[in-house]
């Protein structure tokens, strides 16, 4: 088998371990993978945290495949389509008031470089050019791109890339299992952190700082959520400062939390907001760039033919994913799935309730949820490597046939948001059976 997979460097992957035992996925319907085998999966991850309405929904496979016969390919300088017009005026329907431009990538990771970049030449063309510096968060995660990679917080990820982007800072991660492990919602403890950006400013200056970014929820480093108060603060200092704030959705958009994205679901607007993933339920690549009038606006100077902003990619506003994106959001209106997994909600609360029940078991020290996410933190392996204890749980539910993910010394739970509550308690079962025998 490894031969026939050799010329393959997987992403994110042990390569070489995972070549010597595959786990390959072969067909897609609903709330189901199938291996090549026939085994069938329940997909508890929504594949990468994408899938929101589950897999291989007609409309959305349809609109791709027509639009392919139509017309496969358009180039976005200088020329456009009407589906990439008509998408946008979709799209700023659903953001927080005010943020009613859309600039179109292809993933998350090119989101997040396309905001940074935006926040910074938005600082030049207003006359403050020595705003250059970006701040993140520990343990946060804005893809793999360079400014992605520096803005990130996460370790591993960052050590072999030398130094990134320069001018770069990190606030404290808002992570406190002292005081909120088992929190159902938002923690109570830790709206305090916020003022680490003060600490910041008063480092480096408030008149070099561009912008902040943060995940309103921080997803891939194992479902942490914001303290109350805490983006709020973040918000205020942001503003008394001249700062921009940046929201990346590229997880928590669409529908994640109950609310079309998170900004609405906490109560607090950025400046910019990133997404992608949900935005074609995972189908077709894409990600977009929500931005405030006033920060669009302060580029359009100087004579009518100049570009504005030199920057964007070849697959910008793509036709098939400008289809798939117009089905996804249709099949998200037709059946409620954008509010779905709102906070008190039936659905939310089966999820709530059935995933702290959990608690108690062998290693786990920790549950946290909101919406339809959680996560299920375990103590560390003693003498193996970080996050083995959480890993051979993803193989042992694997081979139970449920797929969840794994996050560090995290298990992360983030089902498409079509799921019922047999399918919850199944997901449930399955992790309490593998984690009661993994020591």
């Amino acid at each position: 088998m490894t031969s026939k997979m050799d010329a393959f460097w997987m992403p994110f992957t042990a390569n070489r371990e995972y070549k010597q035992s595959p786990r390959l996925l072969a067909k897609a319907q609903g709330m189901h993978y199938w291996t090549p085998d026939g085994r069938e999966l329940l997909d508890a991850t929504a594949g990468l945290w994408c899938v929101n309405a589950g897999h291989a929904r007609p409309r959305i496979v349809q609109a791709i495949a027509h639009q392919a016969a139509e017309m496969d390919f358009a180039p976005p300088f200088q020329i456009g389509h009407p589906l990439a017009f008509s998408l946008a005026e979709r799209l700023v329907k659903l953001t927080p008031e005010g943020l009613n431009k859309v600039f179109f990538t292809n993933s998350g990771s090119e989101s997040v470089d396309t905001a940074l970049k935006i926040a910074i030449a938005y600082h030049r063309m207003r006359g403050e050019a020595q705003r250059t510096r970006l701040i993140g968060r520990e343990r946060g995660y804005h893809g793999v791109n360079f400014g992605g990679t520096a803005l990130g917080g996460l370790g591993p990820n960052r050590k072999l890339f030398g130094s990134h982007v320069a001018g770069v800072d990190h606030l404290r991660h808002t992570h406190d299992l002292s005081r909120n492990a088992f929190t159902k919602g938002q923690p109570e403890h830790g709206v305090e952190l916020a003022d680490d950006l003060e600490r910041l400013v008063t480092l480096h200056d408030a008149s070099t700082i561009a912008a902040v970014i943060v995940e309103p929820m921080a997803g891939s480093t194992g479902v942490l959520l914001p303290p109350k108060g805490y983006l709020q603060r973040l918000r205020d200092i942001c503003d008394k400062h001249g700062i921009l704030l940046i929201f990346d959705e590229v997880i928590t958009g669409f529908g994640r939390l109950g609310s079309p994205f998170a900004a609405q679901h906490y109560g607090v607007t950025p400046d910019l907001l990133t997404a992608a993933k949900g935005i074609t339920n995972g189908c077709i690549p894409m990600g977009a760039v929500f931005v405030k009038q006033g920060i669009h606006d302060a580029f359009m100077q100087g004579p009518p033919g100049a570009i504005e902003l030199p920057h964007g990619y070849t697959y910008s506003a793509h036709p098939m994913a400008c289809a798939a994106a117009h089905a996804t959001l249709d099949t998200y209106e037709d059946e409620g799935l954008l509010t779905r997994a709102t906070q008190g909600g039936p659905l939310q609360t089966k999820f709530e309730t059935a995933l702290h029940s959990l608690e108690g078991l062998p290693h786990v020290v920790d549950i946290r949820n909101t919406g339809l996410v959680a996560a299920i933190e375990f103590a560390p392996r003693a003498g193996a490597a970080p996050g083995r204890r959480a890993f051979d749980v993803f193989l042992g539910c694997w081979d139970e046939g449920v797929l969840v993910r794994s996050a560090g010394d995290n298990i992360a739970i983030s089902p498409p948001l079509i799921i019922d509550e047999g399918q919850i308690d199944q997901i449930v079962s399955t992790l309490a059976k593998v984690i009661k025998r993994i020591d």
